[in-house]
């Protein structure tokens, strides 16, 4: 019988991290729409990145010398049938390297880093300065799950897990908590205010489910302190009120 390795302790593999790993990220969400991207590739991973830029509103241009249909045939994008030229990142907001060949994307990378801008390599994440989560997205909920890059597989797993969260009920609690928050910003001058997790714990939910929808704005409204609230101050008419954002 053949000699077979012991399985590697649960315990061992929690430091199987790669050297130039962070230990924590910086969760954002990017405001890309308009913004100039390069991606640099023209295959199937090229694709997906280009695809999740464009969903973004962002002014896209892939530099390949081919390129997958995904990419030849998307009128949203500018395609530049070459290979890419040294030091041309550094024209744009963001940078993705997906050339799958090493010395391409490393010097996409490097150009990035001394031009300050943000960069992500495909399937190496030592070279990124931003990693892409795996992503549900329904209307105005987005949900992402990252692992710091160790196992984009597990955070696709994950995210399929998520995806029946994002249902109609929720999409239309979600309409429902924003029309509140504006009332409460002009009411107050600000939308942090107590009660909207305790709202949230209650039931609303369920409520939203069962389409007793104004009984769920009373509940909320309740929570946050609008009742009693006059509609002059609601519209943000009252004294001390200008109605500005408190952002």
């Amino acid at each position: 019988m053949a000699d077979v390795a012991p399985a590697t302790p649960v315990a061992d593999l929690a430091g199987a991290r790669h050297p130039n790993l962070p230990q924590h990220l910086y969760p954002v969400n990017l405001v890309l729409t308009g913004q100039r991207c390069l991606v640099v590739g023209g295959g199937e991973v090229a694709a997906r990145k280009v695809s999740g830029l464009l969903e973004a509103g962002a002014r896209v241009v892939v530099v390949a010398p081919e390129a997958v249909a995904a990419i030849a045939t998307e009128p949203r994008l500018r395609w530049q049938q070459r290979p890419y030229q040294r030091g041309e990142v550094a024209s744009y907001r963001l940078g993705i390297a997906a050339t799958g060949v090493t010395p391409v994307d490393d010097q996409v990378y490097a150009d990035a880093e001394a031009a300050g801008v943000l960069v992500n390599s495909a399937d190496d994440p030592a070279r990124c300065r931003f990693i892409l989560p795996a992503v549900v997205r329904r209307g105005d909920v987005q949900l992402t799950v990252s692992t710091n890059g160790r196992s984009p597989a597990l955070a696709t797993w994950l995210r399929r897990r998520l995806v029946d969260l994002v249902d109609d009920d929720l999409l239309a609690l979600l309409d429902l908590l924003a029309a509140t928050r504006a009332d409460v910003r002009s009411a107050f001058g600000t939308s942090e205010v107590d009660g909207w997790q305790e709202a949230l714990d209650g039931g609303l939910l369920d409520l939203v489910g069962d389409g007793r929808v104004e009984e769920a704005r009373r509940r909320l409204r309740s929570r946050v302190g609008l009742d009693g609230v006059g509609r002059d101050r609601v519209l943000g008419t009252a004294d001390g009120l200008d109605g500005e954002d408190a952002a």
